[in-house]
């Protein structure tokens, strides 16, 4: 599976969203993102979700538990590059304010 942390990159903290993430890979991928996210130093993480192509509302819910986690952790959440269509679909089903933008 394409999602890693970005260790050293050009945002500490920052995850990066595979190409595609729908109910099958949900699962693995949430996983993956979570063991990361523990791992990472600091009190900020970004998940980069630019390179999702094909997608369904389980990458929602990979968003999400991210969040949960990186609260549980006392870290702050936002995610870059969400794509519009993505966006439109948290809006829809009300979730659209617990995944803010990143700066």
């Amino acid at each position: 599976m394409a999602a890693r942390a970005e260790a050293g990159g050009p945002v500490a903290g920052m995850l990066v969203l595979p190409a595609r993430v729908t109910h099958e890979q949900a699962g693995p991928c949430a996983q993956m993102l979570a063991q990361a996210l523990r791992a990472q130093p600091g009190s900020a993480v970004v998940a980069d979700a630019g390179a999702l192509g094909q997608f369904d509302s389980s990458a929602l819910a990979v968003l999400l538990e991210c969040r949960r986690e990186a609260l549980a952790l006392g870290k702050s959440f936002a995610v870059a590059r969400l794509p519009a269509r993505l966006r439109e679909l948290a809006t829809l089903y009300g979730v659209g304010e617990l995944l803010p933008a990143a700066p």
